[in-house]
């Protein structure tokens, strides 16, 4: 189960982390790097950060609008969706 939290930090920016866990850290490395080439396509605004630990994908998110927040958090679980769906179609990963 995925979890989240949502917050301002002390810059007045909002904060929004996510956490996928993932059956293993194999699948979880092949869903970041199908996923960190898609870079925010606004220069400003907003920041994100992507990284694998075991077998979890942890997302933060900085923003200094709501609507950007929002707009970034929700394509980015489109394609998490899409990732997960392809991995989920062509069955487990064997471990190397």
């Amino acid at each position: 189960m995925a979890s989240s939290m949502g917050a301002r930090n002390s810059d007045g920016k909002l904060e929004f982390t996510l956490e996928v866990p993932f059956p293993s850290q194999r699948e979880a490395s092949i869903a970041v790097q199908s996923l960190f080439p898609d870079r925010e396509p606004r220069k400003g605004g907003i920041t994100k950060t992507i990284s694998v630990s075991a077998n979890r994908l942890s997302v933060k998110w900085t923003a200094e609008e709501a609507r950007i927040l929002r707009v970034s958090v929700g394509s980015f679980l489109d394609h998490l969706a899409l990732v997960m769906e392809t991995m989920d179609a062509f069955g487990r990963t064997v471990q190397q």
